[in-house]
């Protein structure tokens, strides 16, 4: 069986602690700033000030800008380890919010024709930040396990449609200024103490299913949400990921380890590839659970029955 590596984007928001020690190979992007400066967009704050920044970003949410590492960029990334007889697995954001997939099929058809013994297989996540990262995590289990690149490859496609996002962003009015939701979906995010309760959807976006009013009520919703999507918990590893909401972050994981009782909680930050185009008030947990229907009709009645209970 042939070894394989595997690769993701700087989106799938991974610390250097957790691709270290999940083997996981990252490809930084690019940040632009709005004196039309650019610097490397990677899954670390080094060389950054995280505040500033939020500060900053609040102020001018259009003035920066992100892009992914281009064709001949993902090329130079994968083909040391194609010269070292490995395979490659790589995994990316969601086609629906980057063309990163298309980029990193493009450096592999120019690396199969000069390594045409060597395999790159390339999976759109149709997740992003966390979830991706979670996703490219359960690959490296399983590769653990001694799954080849094939098996591995086939399970992510076959169950990526099983990673739920779970939690809010309490100010929509920043990526309605990025064209990413309508602004009358925005306006229920200016409301004072609104939280709207999003989920992934088939085309790998996020759906608001519901608000909800107060972090107390919020957390507890998301908590029964969770009891209801999430399967096997007890042999899961459960993300919480955030952008300046550390705090609720905490009570969230605390939350989850009291009333579902994962195999473990990591609080995962979003970095600065995602931070640009999320904005500050992330606060949503990733994990697998029931396969999320194709027209989010169960999961938006959930919502609903659960809100009614709040």
């Amino acid at each position: 069986m042939n070894e394989f590596a595997i690769f993701a984007d700087a989106t799938c928001d991974l610390s250097d602690d957790l691709r270290a020690k999940y083997n996981i190979n990252c490809v930084k992007g690019h940040v632009t700033f709005p004196d039309g400066s650019q610097k490397d967009g990677i899954c670390s704050w080094d060389g950054y000030d995280k505040d500033a920044f939020y500060k900053d970003l609040r102020k001018n949410p259009n003035g920066y800008s992100t892009s992914p590492a281009s064709p001949e960029e993902f090329k130079e990334a994968f083909e040391p380890t194609l010269k070292e007889g490995k395979d490659i697995l790589a995994i990316c954001i969601s086609t629906a919010l980057s063309g990163t997939y298309n980029f990193m099929n493009q450096a592999k058809a120019e690396l199969e024709k000069k390594y045409p013994d060597r395999k790159i297989l390339v999976v759109d996540s149709l997740r992003f930040t966390t979830g991706f990262g979670l996703i490219c995590v359960q690959a490296s289990i399983l590769r653990s396990e001694g799954k080849s690149i094939d098996e591995v490859y086939g399970w992510v496609e076959a169950n990526k449609y099983n990673y739920h996002q779970c939690g809010y962003l309490d100010d929509l009015s920043f990526v309605a200024a990025k064209g990413r939701i309508s602004k009358a979906k925005a306006f229920m995010g200016q409301l004072v103490g609104i939280k709207p309760f999003g989920e992934f959807d088939k085309n790998g976006l996020t759906t608001v299913l519901g608000q909800v009013k107060g972090d107390k009520a919020a957390i507890k919703g998301f908590i029964e949400y969770m009891k209801a999507t999430i399967e096997n918990p007890e042999d899961q590893i459960v993300f919480v990921a955030t952008t300046n909401r550390m705090k609720q972050a905490l009570v969230y994981k605390e939350a989850i380890e009291r009333e579902i009782h994962p195999k473990e909680v990591i609080i995962n930050e979003v970095y600065i590839q995602d931070a640009v185009n999320v904005g500050p008030g992330l606060m949503c947990s990733y994990y697998y659970g029931k396969r999320i229907t194709d027209d989010l009709t169960y999961e938006k009645n959930l919502v609903q029955e659960i809100i009614k209970k709040l």
